[in-house]
């Protein structure tokens, strides 16, 4: 029997070092789960994870980069040896696009004139990374007596929302990167719960809001304690949630 194994609940959040992802963590771990902050740099995810102990919860930090296999495979097993199993997995790290390249090549994203390798990084990170990490995850998740599975979105996600020229996402720049990318994820949101259904794993998209974080340079009116309630909320689920849902603070999301 390993004995750093536990009772407490295991979550794993991804791009758990600031932001949406952080305050996640904080509210996970005030709630007496055991977090374990991913992060790309493990300096800042170390300073994130001794502030969630700090506040009395119990956390670790392990360097995690989505777009890079290696850190997901030492993830998974350093997750393995220590706990033997992985109760909630949040796939939070994302990237808008702007400045992943050059800011010159990120100014915008609109169709017509977007850059291919711009649109190719936030790919890389908001599907793939999803995609990746989740499947190095799942033989932990499966073992879980209640595992749950959140996948961060986006209102932008939503094409009956984006499509609609008088709805409250009319003034949005078009986009062919960051938006798309979080439908794809929307997308596989679903197909990952048609699959995981019969094995009682929860798999649900969550649209937070426009928080004030990195990535628009904090023009957003929520805080992000106030976006991650959502995520804590649907990464808390009972045995009769939802599955294949997309929800935001204000109840499903459209598709």
């Amino acid at each position: 029997m390993n004995e750093h194994r536990t009772d407490r609940t295991i979550a794993l959040v991804t791009g758990a070092n600031k932001g949406i992802g952080r305050a996640t963590a904080e509210q996970l771990a005030a709630s007496g789960m055991t977090v374990l902050i991913g992060a790309r740099d493990p300096g800042r995810g170390e300073e994130a994870a001794a502030a969630v102990r700090a506040a009395g919860g119990e956390a670790h930090a392990v360097a995690l980069d989505v777009t890079d296999a290696d850190t997901i495979r030492a993830t998974a097993r350093w997750t393995q040896e220590r706990f033997g199993r992985l109760d909630v997995l949040v796939n939070n790290a994302g990237i808008t696009g702007s400045g992943q390249v050059s800011p010159a090549d990120a100014r915008d994203q609109v169709p017509s004139t977007v850059d291919l390798d711009m649109v190719r990084a936030v790919f890389e990170t908001n599907v793939f990374g999803v995609i990746t990490v989740t499947n190095a995850l799942l033989p932990l998740l499966r073992r879980s007596p209640a595992p749950r599975i959140v996948n961060v979105s986006s209102h932008a996600a939503s094409l009956t929302m984006t499509s609609d020229p008088d709805g409250p996402l009319a003034g949005l720049l078009p986009s062919a990167a960051y938006s798309p990318s979080k439908t794809a994820v929307s997308a596989l949101t679903v197909q990952y719960a048609n699959e995981l259904r019969k094995d009682g794993i929860l798999v649900n998209a969550v649209a937070p809001g426009f928080c004030a974080t990195d990535s628009n340079n904090h023009t957003g009116f929520l805080t992000p304690a106030q976006g991650a309630a959502v995520v804590v909320r649907l990464a808390t689920l009972g045995a009769d949630g939802p599955t294949g849902g997309f929800f935001g603070a204000e109840g499903p999301v459209p598709w």
